[in-house]
């Protein structure tokens, strides 16, 4: 697998995680007998793509980072490592554990209680608000990256 497509995967898993969470939401909102399929069927989609990114990701660091992190470090935006890629190494455990949680729950009493119905609700919509968060480090990880070989270009 070429090092380009293991760089994109990594977000695209993300962003289908979280697209997968706000579905989980949306089906929550409205718990049904007719929905709960559709709502548990969401959750484990959500925990198995946040899983993916996870993989790929750990994989894209370990294999291939470390030239990467030197180079932004280097760079005119070595805050993109320093803070974002340090916060999202630990943020993103937190969110992988929620996401593997979010099936749990939504295996509960969802339709006949409201408080597992709102555990569901507070676990997707986290999972939904910490990834777009770990998307957005991302960013600034990849333009640290490109912003550091402009400034050797020049």
């Amino acid at each position: 697998m070429s090092k380009e497509l293991i760089l994109m995967l990594h977000p695209t898993f993300g962003v289908l995680a979280i697209i997968a969470s706000v579905w989980v939401f949306v089906e929550a909102l409205n718990a049904s007998d007719a929905n709960i399929v559709r709502l548990r069927n969401a959750s484990v989609l959500a925990a198995i793509l946040m899983w993916s990114a996870y993989i790929v990701g750990g994989y894209w660091y370990v294999v291939f980072y470390g030239g990467d992190k030197t180079l932004i470090k280097a760079g005119p935006w070595p805050f993109a490592h320093s803070f974002f890629m340090e916060t999202k190494e630990h943020v993103f455990l937190m969110l992988l554990l929620l996401a593997t949680y979010l099936p749990i729950a939504a295996y509960g009493e969802v339709v006949k209680k409201s408080a597992t119905r709102n555990l569901v609700l507070w676990t997707s919509a986290l999972v939904v608000l910490l990834g777009l968060a770990m998307e957005g480090a991302g960013a600034f990880i990849s333009m640290g990256a490109k912003v550091a070989l402009l400034a050797n270009q020049i």
